[in-house]
């Protein structure tokens, strides 16, 4: 998990209702998770490849379009300008216009890395870009997987997919709406570095908060979201704030409010358990920010 800079607000309001989770799947999304992960890197290829490169890495990132159910590279500029995107819920890669009209589609279970990138060549060179600049070549590294060594994409366990697409459609939807209600806060993007979806808020010069949701890592394998500040207080000072909706303060490495997708209550409590999670939380950073 990490913070990122602030960026323009993106023009975007779109977003869905909240999607009923199930907290006991949580701890058995690694393994899509980690695929998912190396998929989204197509979209993030996009920007590295065609776009100016931008000291915050802002020209890889990406966007959850909830018309898509995707996460969407930014917008390439070219004689036909397109955007490339991943569907978590089935796998698939998509190729859509700049006004998210899909062009092409590619299921990406039984295909290699390497033929998904031939296919994506495919599919641009005739919008009007030089294919051969399409690199998957990045400057940051993700973790480990065989797709990444030559095996085959398997999204056979579909239900896993469909639940972390939950995840991130929920998690769009939340930061969506507060980042709409604070302004002073950035868009809403995943970085497909560390693959968390999130906004930063500014309080104050050189004081940021972070908020964002985060699919799973090495510090939690199951999806969570976090409210975290820089710079960060100490331990001690961040225990003495309260937390709502389950949450806990993580201060191992990094210092922030935590609530892991196990801890999440029935269906019909989730929204509102986040929601009083990231309130209390970023309250709590809010605080904590004029002590230190």
């Amino acid at each position: 998990m990490e913070l990122q800079p602030q960026e323009t607000r993106s023009k975007s309001t779109n977003t869905r209702a909240w999607q009923a989770v199930r907290p006991e799947e949580s701890t058995h999304l690694s393994d899509s998770r980690l695929q998912l992960h190396h998929a989204a890197q197509f979209g993030a290829a996009a920007g590295i490849s065609f776009l100016e490169h931008r000291p915050d890495d802002s020209h890889t990132n990406l966007e959850w379009v909830p018309a898509l159910a995707g996460l969407v590279s930014r917008v390439i500029p070219a004689r036909k300008s397109f955007r490339v995107c991943v569907r978590p819920a089935d796998l698939t890669l998509l190729i859509v216009t700049e006004r998210d009209q899909p062009i092409a589609r590619y299921r990406l279970h039984g295909r290699t890395i390497v033929e998904a990138t031939q296919w994506i060549r495919e599919q641009i060179a005739p919008l009007g870009v030089d294919a051969g600049r399409y690199t998957l070549k990045r400057h940051y590294e993700i973790p480990g997987h065989p797709v990444a060594m030559g095996d085959s994409f398997d999204a056979s366990e579909r239900s896993q997919f469909e639940e972390l697409s939950k995840w991130f459609s929920n998690g769009a939807s939340i930061l969506g709406s507060l980042a709409r209600s604070i302004h002073d806060a950035s868009e809403v993007r995943c970085w497909p570095h560390d693959f968390d979806i999130a906004t930063v808020i500014s309080v104050s010069p050189g004081r940021t908060i972070g908020v964002g949701l985060e699919p799973g890592d090495s510090y939690y394998d199951e999806p969570y979201f976090y409210v975290s500040m820089s710079p960060h207080p100490s331990a001690a000072q961040a225990r003495s704030r309260p937390l709502w909706g389950r949450g806990t303060w993580h201060t191992r490495d990094w210092m922030g409010a935590v609530l892991t997708g196990s801890r999440l209550e029935g269906a019909s409590k989730q929204e509102w358990q986040v929601r009083e999670f990231i309130d209390s939380a970023v309250s709590a950073c809010r605080a904590l920010a004029t002590q230190s």
